[in-house]
């Protein structure tokens, strides 16, 4: 019975999720985040064309990352304009649009970390610099694996 107990222990230790970023051109692994089912994390940055935050709001599911809502203050080039079936339009206190219902999974999330202003992670109640983080104008990519991954690749 104990070993049935410890074995299923290191396996759940072994098999936690975590969000990775990866360097989209080397494949390097930059930060790992531990994550559990059901977790939250946000990209901020500014539009380029409009000049005002637009934040992305993405979900763990096992190891899937989904779209949840995207939240900006003014319509401009790369901006949603149409509501898609299934998704709603809500205004908040503050003026934002508030669009959700997405809940697509991202197969191949990926930022480019702005060179004016900052791309934000906003994972645990923690802000990140991805300016910080990366560096400018670098492509980073978004994926959830299992935390042997992330022991294999040398970052635990």
């Amino acid at each position: 019975m104990v070993i049935i107990a410890t074995s299923v222990f290191v396996y759940n230790i072994l098999f936690d999720p975590y969000l990775i970023l990866r360097n989209g051109d080397t494949g390097k692994i930059i930060a790992a985040y531990p994550v559990k089912d059901g977790d939250g994390f946000s990209i901020t940055f500014i539009h380029s064309v409009n000049n005002t935050p637009v934040t992305d709001i993405y979900e763990i599911r096992g190891y899937g990352i989904f779209v949840i809502k995207t939240i900006y203050y003014s319509f401009g080039a790369g901006v949603q304009t149409q509501i898609e079936e299934g998704q709603t339009l809500e205004y908040g206190e503050d003026g934002s649009m508030i669009i959700s219902g997405f809940e697509r999974e991202m197969q191949n999330l990926s930022y480019i970390v702005g060179t004016v202003s900052d791309h934000v992670l906003e994972i645990g109640g923690e802000k990140v610099s991805l300016r910080e983080l990366c560096g400018r104008n670098a492509t980073v990519k978004f994926t959830c694996r299992p935390k042997l991954f992330v022991i294999f690749y040398g970052l635990c």
